[in-house]
This record gives structure tokens, C-alpha cells and sequence, in this order.
């Protein structure tokens, strides 16, 4: 993977700064130094060459400030205690520290460069200016340098700070969208858990019918084989449906409404269960606004009872009734007769639909009840909120 070019030309700008402070640093130093051999009695030659050479030594340090602060500065301001070639590579030293370290740490760096450079001028004193005004020039200097240092600290932790909550934003955001991506693939497998249960049903309680009245007439068993057929059919299109909601973007679902009672009561009707459907105030129909996430449960809730009336009554007649007040709670019911003959035996892992019916109920503030209505007979009722 290639570095970042941003990065990149951070780099090269810092090193770009090295090097330009490298050479200040000792441009100043060889300078002062130069004056210095002019007046051959100031200073010993032997001496100023020493000065000289470890003050490039140190100022060449720089290029290392950044990585270890500390030690460079302490080089740097060990060697300003006797070398002026020193003296400014220190300063910049001490501005590194106060912009990389805490402030207590640069304010003790700062107090050491300029004991060290008080004890310069008291070994090599400038005659022409006094010790107090070459001390207070040096003071306001530090001040000022340590000042911007911690400037620049203060700034790099801001921003330090921002990168790292626009991070965690970016984190919660990401999380955020797989946790909306987790529901909506629960709601899709809901969903079609549902749908294709419904179809199943059908075909089963024909196919079963087939094997169990053997003498129907040809009549009866073509009646039966086009239930059968149909409901095959349209079980592979709910199928097609999955597989395309699947491959689509998140949200983009097809959910049933309120509105597809009917044909779902149709349907029915058209498997051989008789079933009357009152809908007092035309909710099924769409005559009266129902919120989408209600509408959908109630559907739910008439497709999987219907669901249950042919598992365990198949033939016997069911009545649906839709009822309610608008702007307090609607009110659905469904209600199937015994059986004509014994009572069909419990399949495998019932009542797992009224248990998802009443969890389907909890969530939109609504509730579910079921239970045996006389000899045979089976009820189931939902409530759920209606605002206005």
C-alpha cells in the first residue's frame, strides 16, 4: 500500500525545517564565533576552536530533536554553558520541548538553558553590555519561545483531539448502519418466515387432504391439485422475492399492507376454508388511515391465525373481525369452528407463530390473546394502538 501523500509531504516539510534550523544554528554560531577570532586576545585560539567544533557537534543534533527531545536539549544545553556556537541550537531545543512535552518539563528546560548561559557570560563575560541586561534579554527570549512552543502543543492536541472524535463518530456511524443492516435482514427473514409458512400450509393441508381421501372424486382432486399448484407457484415467487431483496440495498423490502387482507381472505376461500371476513369501519379496504408498521402487524397477525385454523381445523369455517376505535386502539379477531372430524395432532414446534404474534404485538405497544372458545373451537384476538 503507498504512504499517504499528505504524509508525505508532512515529512518532508518537517525535515525541510531540520535542515533550515541546522544551518541557522550554526551560520549564527560561526558567525559570532568569526568575530570572536578578529580580537585574538578575547579568547584563547585553542579554546574558541574547541567552542568551534562541539557547538557543531551539537547544533547537528537538531536533526533529532523531534524524535528525543530531552536528550537532544540536554546535549545542547550542557555544551551552551561553554560553547556560543551552542547557544541558539539550545534555544531550539527548548522550543521542541515545550511544544512535545508537558509544561512542567519544558518550564525546567528553559531554567537550565538559562542557568547554563549565565554561567557562559560569567566565564566569558561581555564586557561592552552588563550581566542584568544580557540576563533580562535572554529571560523575555525564553518566554516568548516557550510560550509558542506550548502554543503549537496546545494546537497539535486539538486537532489530536478532533481526528479522534471524528474517528469515533466514523466508528458509531459504521455500527450504527450494520446494526440497521442486522434489523432489516431480521425483518426480511421475519417476514418471508411468515409469507412462505402461509404457502407451505396451504400446500400441505391439500396435499395431505389427497392422501387421506383416496376415493375423492377426480373433480375434488383436480380442485385440490390447482390449490397445490398455485400455491407452489407463488411459494417460488416469494422465494425470487428473497433472493432479490437480498441483492438489493438495505430498506428496500416489500412488505404487505393492511390493504392485502382481503386478498389474503380470498386466498383462503380459494383453498376450501370458508372464511367471513367484518371489517366494521373498512379498515382492510383502506377507507380509514392506519399507520404502516400497525397495518403490517395486523396483516401478520390475520395471515398467521388463518395459518393455524387450517393446521389444526382444516374445513372448519373461520371469521375474521376487524373493529376498533380510530384515534384510541384497533381491535382484530379471528375465530375458527371445531373441526368436522377429530382435531388434526399438533405439529412439531407449535405455537412458536402466536409467540412471534405477541412479540410482533410488543413492539407497536400492542397485545395478544388466544385460548378455546367451547368444544373444539379456537380464538385469537390482537390489540393494537390507533392514533388519530
Amino acid at each position: 500500500m503507498e504512504p499517504d501523500p499528505d504524509r508525505r509531504r508532512g515529512a518532508w516539510r518537517q525535515r525541510a525545517t531540520d535542515i533550515a534550523l541546522i544551518v541557522l544554528s550554526v551560520a549564527i554560531g560561526l558567525s559570532s564565533a568569526n568575530s570572536r577570532l578578529a580580537d585574538p586576545g578575547a579568547v584563547p585560539p585553542a579554546l574558541l576552536y574547541t567552542d568551534i567544533a562541539l557547538g557543531l557537534l551539537g547544533c547537528l543534533g537538531l536533526w533529532w530533536r523531534r524524535q528525543y527531545p530531552l536528550h537532544v536539549a540536554t546535549v545542547l544545553i550542557v555544551l551552551s554553558s561553554f560553547s556560543e556556537v551552542a547557544s541558539l541550537g539550545a534555544l531550539v531545543a527548548v522550543f521542541t520541548v515545550a511544544s512535545r512535552c508537558p509544561a512542567r518539563t519544558a518550564a525546567t528546560t528553559a531554567v537550565a538553558s538559562l542557568l547554563a548561559l549565565g554561567l557562559f557570560f560569567v566565564l566569558r563575560p561581555e564586557p561592552a553590555v552588563p550581566l542584568w541586561v544580557l540576563l533580562l534579554l535572554l529571560v523575555s527570549v525564553y518566554a516568548a519561545v516557550v510560550g509558542w512552543g506550548m502554543l503549537v502543543r496546545s494546537r497539535r492536541q486539538l486537532i489530536e483531539s478532533l481526528r479522534e472524535r471524528a474517528a469515533a463518530a466514523e466508528i458509531e456511524a459504521a455500527l450504527r448502519s450494520e446494526r440497521a443492516q442486522h434489523e432489516a435482514r431480521e425483518t426480511l427473514a421475519r417476514e418471508m418466515h411468515d409469507v412462505l409458512g402461509h404457502r407451505l400450509s396451504l400446500l400441505s393441508v391439500h396435499a395431505g387432504a389427497l392422501a387421506f381421501h383416496r376415493g375423492a372424486s377426480a373433480e375434488e382432486a383436480a380442485r385440490a391439485a390447482d390449490v397445490i399448484r398455485e400455491n407452489a407457484h407463488r411459494a417460488l415467487q416469494d422465494l425470487r422475492e428473497v433472493i432479490g431483496v437480498l441483492r438489493a440495498p438495505v430498506g428496500e423490502v416489500p412488505l404487505p399492507d393492511v390493504g392485502d387482507i382481503g386478498e389474503l381472505v380470498g386466498e383462503t376461500v380459494r383453498s376450501g376454508t370458508p372464511v367471513e371476513l367484518h371489517d366494521e369501519h373498512g379498515v382492510a379496504s383502506g377507507g380509514q388511515p392506519v399507520p404502516a408498521t400497525a397495518g403490517r402487524t395486523l396483516y401478520r397477525f390475520v395471515q398467521e391465525s388463518l395459518t393455524n385454523a387450517r393446521k389444526h381445523a382444516p374445513g372448519a369455517p373461520v371469521v375474521v373481525r376487524i373493529t376498533g376505535v380510530h384515534g384510541d386502539r384497533l381491535e382484530a379477531e379471528v375465530e375458527n369452528a371445531a373441526p368436522a372430524g377429530p382435531p388434526a395432532p399438533a405439529p412439531a414446534g407449535s405455537g412458536a407463530g402466536l409467540r412471534g404474534l405477541a412479540e410482533r404485538a410488543t413492539l407497536v405497544g400492542g397485545a395478544v390473546e388466544y385460548g378455546p372458545t367451547g368444544p373444539g373451537g379456537w380464538r385469537v384476538g390482537m390489540r393494537l394502538p390507533w392514533p388519530a
